[in-house]
């Protein structure tokens, strides 16, 4: 066999694997709907099972919250929108809406004027129903997320 052809045949076939590897990749998409079902701070990662007090002022603390669905929609074009502050921590005028930027690997919060980044999350898990992500600078905050349907 002619070296060219088989130099061809062996590019052409690396440019399948590589096509599809990457169709894959875009197939699963962040937009839609995801619901908060679970968020660990620092604090609770720095307790120990031992302290009973410090325990009991966490379960406090968590039934506290918000009793409603917190949910996040990703929607096209960057844009998104909260229930309440899950995701960014600016107090503006209208904090229900943001921008985002999303690799699969890392979520970026944008400011909306500016774009430039607020909150950074890296991307744990990602799957077609779970989105697992820890905040860039405190690694143990996460926030785990299921798709709404």
């Amino acid at each position: 066999m002619n070296p060219n052809v088989r130099k061809s045949i062996i590019f052409t076939g690396w440019m399948i694997v590589l096509g599809s590897f990457s169709f894959g990749v875009r197939a699963q998409s962040i937009v839609g709907s995801w619901q908060l079902v679970k968020q660990s701070n620092c604090m609770e990662e720095n307790m120990t099972a031992a302290n009973d007090t410090a325990q009991r002022m966490i379960e406090d603390m968590k039934e506290m919250g918000s009793p409603s669905a917190q949910v996040v929609v990703f929607k096209e074009k960057m844009a998104g929108e909260e229930s309440t502050r899950i995701l960014t921590k600016k107090k503006t005028s209208n904090n229900k809406n943001f921008l985002y930027r999303f690799d699969g690997e890392t979520l970026m919060i944008l400011d909306k004027k500016s774009q430039t980044i607020s909150n950074s999350y890296m991307v744990d898990k990602f799957s077609a129903d779970s989105l697992i992500i820890s905040n860039s600078s405190r690694p143990c905050e996460t926030r785990i997320f299921l798709r709404l349907k």
